[in-house]
Order: C-alpha cells, then sequence, then structure tokens
C-alpha cells in the first residue's frame, strides 16, 4: 500500500510517503509559506521514491485542529490531488498524531489555540490501538480536562506556553513532556493506513477539517 501524507496546521509544512510500512519524509519550518513550498515538496517525495500519483492508494491529511489557514491548506491540496487522480482520502486529527509520535502509551495532547487557549485531546495505546479518552477539544489550561490515574506524557506547544498551569492541571499524573513536538505527516501515515487498508478512505469531495473553533481573532473591543 503507498500513502502520500501532508500536515501544515503548524509553522512547520511535512510531508510523508507510506510505502508498506517504510515511511520517507520532509519536515521544514515555514512560518505562513505552507501554500509556497508544499507541493514542491510533494514533488520531491514522491520523485525520490520513483512514485507518480496515480500510483498511490491514497492521500491522507491533518484535518486539524491547528491553524485556521493552515488546516484549510492540507484539506485543500488533498482535495485537489485526489480529484485528479481518483483517489480516497483520510482526515487525521493533528492531536493523534502527536500521541502518535510521542512513544508513550499514555499521551496528553496540547497546541496552542491562541487567545489564550489549547487544544487538547487525550489518548491511550491499548491492545496495539488508540483510544481517545479525551476528545480534541478547545479550552483554557486551566480547565483542560481532566484524566484518570498516572503515567501519563504530555506533547505539544501547549506545554510550551503552559507548562506551569498544566503541569499543575495534572499533578501526579504526568511523567514527562515535549513541548517541542509538532504533528507531523509521518504520524499522520501510519494512523491513516490502517484506515485505508479497512475500507474507510471517503471521496476527496467529503474532506472536511476540524476547526474546534468559530472565531479566529478577537475584535479590537475584546482584546
Amino acid at each position: 500500500m503507498k500513502i502520500l501524507a501532508l500536515e501544515t496546521s503548524t509553522e512547520y509544512c511535512s510531508v510523508a510517503l507510506w510505502q508498506d510500512g517504510d515511511i520517507s519524509s520532509r519536515c521544514e519550518l515555514v512560518g505562513q509559506r505552507h501554500s509556497e513550498v508544499l507541493i514542491a515538496m510533494l514533488d520531491e517525495v514522491l520523485r525520490a521514491a520513483g512514485i507518480k500519483l496515480a500510483q498511490l492508494d491514497g492521500i491522507a491529511f491533518g484535518m486539524g485542529p491547528g491553524s485556521f489557514t493552515g488546516v484549510r491548506i492540507a484539506c485543500g491540496v488533498a482535495q485537489g490531488l485526489a480529484l485528479g487522480a481518483d483517489l480516497p482520502v483520510v482526515g487525521v486529527s493533528t492531536l493523534q498524531a502527536l500521541a502518535q509520535a510521542a512513544g508513550h502509551d499514555k499521551v496528553i495532547a496540547a497546541l496552542d489555540a491562541r487567545v489564550g487557549e489549547i487544544y487538547h485531546a487525550a489518548y491511550e495505546k491499548r491492545a496495539g490501538e488508540w483510544v481517545t479518552v479525551c476528545e480534541p477539544g478547545l479550552c483554557l489550561p486551566q480547565y483542560a480536562p481532566q484524566v484518570q490515574g498516572s503515567g501519563w506524557f504530555g506533547a505539544g506547544s501547549g506545554f510550551a506556553l503552559y507548562a506551569a498551569t498544566l503541569e499543575g492541571r495534572y499533578a501526579g499524573q504526568l511523567i514527562g513532556s515535549d513541548a517541542q513536538a509538532v504533528p507531523q505527516a509521518s504520524a499522520i501515515a501510519q494512523l491513516s493506513a490502517p484506515l485505508f487498508a479497512a475500507g474507510q478512505g471517503v471521496d476527496a469531495a467529503q474532506a472536511r477539517p476540524l476547526y474546534l473553533r468559530d472565531k479566529v481573532a478577537l475584535k479590537t473591543s475584546e482584546r
């Protein structure tokens, strides 16, 4: 099975190619330049592997939450490529991608959502599969959903900006954290592979981003 994955929900842009478990990937810190570099990165990964778009079995993308513009870019590019090549698509949560790459079986994922809030979710791996303990949501760090038990690992930029608050919220439950972790296409590819294998890819027209927030900026009077 061959899967192309892309992820643009943060200031990083990444692309990965899954070939029966083997992954080749590219990741760059691009700021707001995703739309300028993404297609070139996709082309580079495919050319290096000698793979053409029509030879793929599907396209996966980081559906969010994350940057409003970023998740739209990933979804839009995935849709365009999939429509042109008649391929199914799978959207994968960026928060679950953090859990996948964390190297731990119990992960609290938290990404900076701006204006003092975080995107939050918690996952636990049971019998080799991720179980969602807390659904992806938007909240203030001090009101992050509680989890049961200890042995949790924190991942994502939320733990960089609100370290003291989140460590206090999960006092005695965290075994560590990686505040520099960002969602990457390699994890998106890994999570999408069993979904494609199970026939859960959807038509490109059905692909949808996951925003969680309707408002992306405060009005001047609200600042």
